[in-house]
């Protein structure tokens, strides 16, 4: 089965097992995922099937909107409940306040990382590394806010929206939120993906790929069984020439291609719709 469809990852389950609980569900062996979602975060996930697996990479999954909860007081090396060491609920703060701090990230932002990331340190994941003990020192990461806002703020809980560029770590904006309150403590207890790029949840419904592709479509003017057979392709045998990556309609497949100074080159060949 080749299938491309946005899933809904409930809290409390790791991408994986729940990437599993799909293959069983819909009794497919092939099938991939795209985007971590940390076990305690939930929402979107985009799941495919079958060949569909090599699409992600020509998929626009940027901006990313989140929905997330910072505990103020709460103090965790994850930077979320899975790991809470103690809490120190600090006094109320002004709602304000708390807005403009929020508010403040938009733009863009140098920061430090999560220790318990997935970002590798020498071949090793650093959450590996820190849960063994061992020192974890992550170089700086520059991400770009383009939206966040307070929803509402009920003490000692702050709820904010954020949409980001790929790679943000929402559990440090909530750390920076912390920082521009001067607050020592603070922690997500909950984390959900709203939207990556123009993907959202819609009850698993199976996606178009003519209108998911991250990129132009081309016209192929020459002999159709060229495509179909994988053999030699020519720059000037197409509708648009300029060098990028291109996908062609063939009826019931589309082939994708690039142009470069070198020539045209196939990515992927009758993937069937």
């Amino acid at each position: 089965m080749n299938r491309l469809f946005v899933a809904y990852k409930p809290s409390g389950v790791s991408s994986n097992r729940f990437l599993g609980q799909l293959k069983r569900r819909y009794g497919v062996k092939k099938a991939g995922y795209s985007g971590t979602l940390d076990p305690f975060a939930k929402g979107v996930l985009i799941v495919a099937f079958g060949k569909y697996t090599s699409l992600f990479r020509f998929l626009d999954k940027t901006p990313k909107t989140y929905r997330a909860t910072l505990w103020l007081g709460a103090h965790s090396d994850t930077l979320d409940i899975e790991a809470v060491e103690r809490i120190d609920t600090p006094a109320p703060l002004d709602e304000h306040r708390v807005a403009e701090a929020v508010a403040s990230l938009r733009g863009e932002l140098e920061y430090s990382p999560p220790i318990f990331s997935a970002k590798r340190i020498g071949g090793r994941r650093a959450y590996d590394l820190a849960r063994e003990g061992k020192r974890v020192a992550l170089e700086t990461v520059r991400s770009t806010v383009y939206e966040i806002r307070m929803l509402h703020y009920r003490h000692p809980f702050v709820t904010f929206e954020a949409t980001v560029s790929e790679g943000t770590y929402i559990r440090s904006l909530g750390r920076l939120i912390c920082e521009r309150l001067s607050l020592a403590g603070g922690a997500l207890s909950a984390l959900e993906r709203l939207r990556e790029g123009q993907f959202y949840y819609e009850n698993e419904k199976a996606l178009d790929l003519k209108t998911v592709l991250n990129m132009p479509k081309n016209r192929y003017l020459g002999d159709p069984k060229t495509l179909l057979l994988g053999q030699k392709l020519r720059r000037e045998d197409f509708g648009r020439r300029e060098n990028g990556y291109w996908w062609v309609d063939n009826g019931d497949s589309i082939t994708i291609f690039r142009f470069d100074e070198t020539g045209v080159h196939y990515e992927l060949n009758k993937v069937a719709l």
